[in-house]
């Protein structure tokens, strides 16, 4: 199965603090990875590292066999490779939900107007926010507001899709509602890295679960085997006690 993002050694530090590290992981073309650990384990850094969000402090990421951290690399056409879907939404308040979905699709991917609403709409379709593509995002809900999020990201078409605790801001009764798209985009085999607090969910619908503590990977392998047979005493420390909440 063709690697999509592989990383090698990566480390990153915020002065004397060391958030990660030397991590290895990769993400295959058609993979659902769930990364969960407790706060401060490094899970977000790690994300926006990938994103280059954040500038990594040494170790490489390969993105499609590229090291995408060398000097001679466009960062900015890799970043349109990747879809990013935020705690907070980040939505455009200025503009309607069609307007979200398009505007990022005339400016950087050059799309007429009119192939960008078509896009946008096949995807806000997909995320169930169709009938509502001239509210205003303060006439939304939380969960309504991340669908269009997703269906943003959706629209720019990139390799991977990265969400980034993309419930941890919603009400409760939200968080299904967004946690539905999120299936249902597992199951056309979309590639996913969810860095996410929803162990039912992890379970569920990944393919590879990559448990972190304290910036390192503790324990990676399947759903089954980190959920009913972890081997670390970290990993069964931190599920016994997420599990149980």
């Amino acid at each position: 199965m063709e690697k999509v993002i592989e990383v090698q050694h990566l480390n990153k530090s915020f002065g004397a603090h060391e958030v990660l590290k030397d991590i290895d992981f990769s993400v295959h073309k058609g993979e659902v990875v769930s990364i969960i650990g407790s706060s401060g384990s490094g899970k977000s850094t790690l994300l926006r590292c990938i994103n280059l969000l954040e500038k990594p402090g040494g170790g490489q990421i390969m993105f499609h066999g590229e090291n995408i951290l060398d000097d001679r690399h466009d960062i900015f056409a890799y970043r349109q490779k990747l879809g990013m879907v935020f705690q907070q939404f980040n939505l455009f308040e200025n503009h309607n939900v069609l307007k979200n979905c398009v505007v990022g699709q005339i400016k950087v991917l050059k799309r007429t107007k009119e192939e960008a609403e078509k896009v946008a709409m096949k995807y806000l379709k997909v995320v169930g926010m169709d009938k509502y593509i001239y509210a205003k995002p303060k006439q939304l809900s939380g969960g309504q507001k991340q669908r269009v999020a997703i269906a943003r990201a959706l629209s720019m078409e990139p390799d991977v899709m990265l969400f980034d605790e993309p419930t941890s801001a919603l009400d409760p009764e939200m968080v299904g509602e967004v946690l539905k798209v999120m299936r249902e985009l597992a199951e056309i085999g979309l590639t996913m890295l969810i860095v996410t607090h929803e162990m039912e969910f992890a379970r569920e619908v990944s393919d590879r679960v990559v448990f972190m503590d304290k910036g390192v990977i503790a324990e990676e392998g399947s759903p089954e085997q980190i959920f009913n047979h972890p081997q670390q005493e970290r990993t069964k420390e931190f599920l016994k006690r997420t599990l149980s909440l």
